[in-house]
């Protein structure tokens, strides 16, 4: 079928190149091989006039022409798989469909325990791929490496719909042993210590101590950087090291391990998870199940601990 004289086949190998930015690795995606996907380049360079991938050193980068046509072209394909793909009703008992949710650790440790226990409670079927939050996490649900996201409310996208599922505080936590357990946390007592800090995996700064930075002008002592929110607790056990975590984390572990929860000794604000999906599919039936599974696997939830209040910093 040609649309314009273009064959709209090559639609698809153009988002495999887009994504891949490799012959051999885009063939693999959508199951052709290497001849035929270097061929499809060809006519795609032909007929948008524009080399699309180009050698820079040791590997193929997009040009600004393919750049602008990547998330055009991954929209197209999402509406399409909705819009046919879609099935008119979903039952879990009898699909074994994947979902793919991209996740925090601390989400991972906190909500979907809960999620599964209610699908395994009910006889479902359906798989899960979870992966590791990322940097502009929406664009994967855009070019459909995502069904569902499981972010703070603040990393969301303006651009697709999206649900609170739960709320949660930042804690303190110490070895049950430590100096820093005896008497109060004061804010001197906080910041004459040594911390634990979360550094995201992708790289970017770590958002508790940025915030600190500029919405109060203080500098934390790092002593341990790590690129675990539910490891974090862990790592203070034997030492004199402080962990600002989320309070829901830390109360499950509190049983688990020998530490002390207190209150962060500065005003916080409340923390808002919530899952967003592609406004594309919002009628998936797979996905509204998933949807409503995950707010009652939130609602099971018990309540978050050591409450303080008034502004934060957004927490992954």
């Amino acid at each position: 079928m040609r649309f314009k004289k273009l064959d709209l086949n090559l639609l698809v190998a153009l988002d495999a190149l887009l994504t891949e930015k490799n012959v051999t690795r885009a063939g693999e995606r959508v199951f052709l091989s290497q001849s035929t996907m270097s061929n499809a380049l060809s006519r795609l360079r032909q007929y948008f006039d524009d080399e699309l991938l180009v050698q820079v050193g040791g590997r193929m980068e997009l040009t600004p022409r393919a750049e602008l046509l990547h998330e055009a072209v991954r929209d197209v394909l999402v509406r399409i798989d909705t819009t046919v793909a879609a099935r008119p009703a979903f039952d879990p008992t009898a699909s074994d469909r994947e979902f793919t949710l991209f996740v925090s650790d601390y989400s991972m440790e906190v909500l979907v325990p809960g999620m599964l226990a209610l699908t395994s409670q009910r006889g479902s079927r359906a798989r899960f791929n979870l992966k590791p939050q990322v940097n502009q996490p929406h664009r994967h649900l855009e070019r459909g490496e995502a069904d569902l996201l499981i972010i703070p409310e603040n990393f969301c996208s303006p651009d697709h719909p999206l649900d609170q599922l739960f709320d949660d505080r930042f804690v303190c936590v110490v070895w049950r042993e430590s100096p820093l357990a005896l008497g109060s946390l004061t804010m001197e007592r906080y910041m004459m210590a040594r911390h634990v800090s979360m550094r995201p995996p992708d790289g970017s700064l770590p958002v508790f101590d940025t915030w600190l930075a500029n919405d109060h002008g203080l500098t934390r002592e790092i002593g341990l950087t790590t690129y675990s929110f539910s490891a974090m607790p862990y790592l203070v056990v034997g030492t004199d090291l402080i962990a600002t975590v989320h309070s829901r984390l830390a109360s499950k572990l509190q049983g688990l391990l020998p530490i002390e929860i207190r209150p962060v000794p500065m005003p916080m604000k409340t923390l808002h998870q919530a899952m967003q999906w592609h406004k594309y599919r919002s009628r998936d039936p797979g996905l509204i199940w998933l949807r409503d599974l995950l707010r009652e696997a939130a609602d099971q939830l018990p309540s978050a601990a050591h409450e303080s209040s008034t502004i934060t910093p957004s927490a992954t």
